[in-house]
C-alpha cells in the first residue's frame, strides 16, 4: 500500500504578518511555494529572489492585484552576498531553494556548481545572520547522502554549512535547518516531462538507464507542505526527511506508455543506481516520526527538549533509508492520479 497521498500537517504553521523570502523563487518549488503561501496565509511581504528577469516577469502575470501588493521580485544571485543582505533586510523567514541541480551539467561545469551550491549556501548563512533573519530552511536532495556525483557532494557541503550555522548565529539567534527529499514529479528537468515529450513526439521506445534503477518520488504539493510543516518543528540543525514512496524507472516508463518498449542506454556520468536519504552512519542520530525521519545534529545549542521529542523514537542500529529497500512503493494507478495534479 502506498503512502504517496500523505498530507503533511501544516496546521501549526502561520506565516501571516511575517516577511518571507525564497531564493530560486522562479523555479518549480519556488513558484508552487509562493502560490501556496498566498492562498493559505497573509504574509506581510513575500520576496521572490532569482536571477532571471524574464521568468520573474512571466511569474508576476499569474497573480491578482491584491497578491502583487504583497509580492516583491528581486533580481539577484546567491553568489552575491551584498545583494542577499539587501534582500533580507527585515525578513523573518528564508527558504533557500536556489541551486544548480542537473547532474551531468554539474559534472561538466564543476566550478559553477560549487559557486552556486556551496559558496551560495555560505552567502545565505552570512546574510541571514547579519540581517537578523529568524528562521532559514534550506532545500537539499537525496543525492547529498553518500554522494557519487558533484551535485550531491556540493549539496552535502551545503547541508553541513547550514547545520553548523546554528553555532555561528550567537545572540542574533538565527536558526537553520535542512529539508532533504527525492525527485519531484513534474519539476523542471525531471524524467516525467521528458518521457511525456518523447511520447507526444511519437517515440518508438523510451530510454532506460538501467532496468534495476529506483528513485524516491514526491509531488510539489507534498514538498511545499513538508517544508512548511518543518518551520513549526525546527529548533536548529535538523535534517528533515519525509516518508515518501519509491518506484522503479521501468515501472514508471510502463505506466506512462504501456505499449512502448524500453531501450537500455546505460547510467549517465555521476548517476546512482538507487538513491539514499539516510545512511547507516546518519542513523546514529536519526529519529522516526509518523510521517518523517529527522537527523538531529550531533552538536546543538538547544535549551530543553528537541523538536522531535514528542512521539519520536530512534531508528534501529544500521538503519538505511534507500529507494530500493523502501517499504512504500508507488504503483502505476497512483502515479497517473498524481500526475493529474502536476503543475503545468
Amino acid at each position: 500500500m502506498t503512502k504517496s497521498k500523505t498530507k503533511f500537517d501544516t496546521a501549526r504553521v502561520d506565516l501571516s504578518g511575517k516577511a518571507v523570502l525564497v531564493t530560486g523563487g522562479t523555479g518549480s518549488f519556488g513558484r508552487h511555494f509562493v502560490k501556496t503561501v498566498l492562498a493559505s496565509h497573509r504574509p506581510k511581504r513575500l520576496i521572490v529572489f532569482s536571477r532571471d528577469e524574464a521568468k520573474q516577469h512571466d511569474m508576476a502575470q499569474n497573480f491578482t492585484a491584491e497578491e502583487k501588493e504583497i509580492l516583491r521580485f528581486f533580481i539577484g544571485d546567491v553568489r552575491d552576498r551584498d545583494r542577499l543582505e539587501m534582500a533580507m533586510r527585515e525578513i523573518d523567514v528564508v527558504i533557500h531553494a536556489a541551486a544548480l541541480k542537473q547532474v551531468p551539467a554539474a559534472e561538466y561545469n564543476p566550478f559553477e556548481c560549487i559557486k552556486t551550491n556551496v559558496h551560495g549556501a555560505e552567502n545565505v548563512v552570512q546574510a541571514a545572520i547579519r540581517t537578523g533573519v529568524k528562521q532559514v530552511v534550506a532545500l537539499s536532495t537525496d543525492k547529498a547522502a553518500s554522494p557519487v556525483n558533484l551535485y550531491g557532494a556540493s549539496k552535502l557541503a551545503s547541508d553541513k554549512i547550514f547545520v553548523a550555522a546554528n553555532n555561528l548565529s550567537g545572540s542574533v539567534g538565527t536558526r537553520f535547518s535542512v529539508v532533504r527529499y527525492g525527485n519531484v514529479l513534474g519539476s523542471r528537468g525531471s524524467v516525467v516531462p521528458f518521457f511525456q515529450k518523447l511520447i507526444a513526439e511519437g517515440a518508438a521506445s523510451l530510454p532506460i538507464t538501467d532496468p534495476r534503477m529506483t528513485r524516491f518520488w514526491i509531488t510539489l504539493d507534498q514538498g511545499v507542505a513538508f517544508v512548511l510543516s518543518c518551520f513549526s518543528m525546527m529548533r536548529g540543525g535538523e535534517i528533515f526527511i519525509p516518508k515518501i514512496p519509491s518506484m522503479k524507472m521501468v515501472d514508471m516508463a510502463t505506466a506512462l506508455a504501456p505499449d512502448l518498449p524500453h531501450e537500455v542506454v546505460g547510467i549517465r556520468p555521476g548517476e546512482k543506481l538507487h538513491e539514499v536519504m539516510i545512511t547507516e552512519d546518519d542513523a546514529v542520530t536519526t529519529v522516526e516520526l509518523s510521517d518523517r525521519y529527522v537527523i538531529e545534529p550531533a552538536i546543538h545549542l538547544w535549551d530543553g527538549e528537541s523538536s522531535t521529542s514528542d512521539g519520536s523514537k530512534p531508528v534501529a542500529e544500521g538503519f538505511r533509508y534507500a529507494s530500493n529497500t523502501n517499504e512504500d512503493w508507488l504503483d502505476a494507478e497512483t502515479l497517473r492520479e498524481l500526475m493529474t495534479h502536476m503543475e503545468q
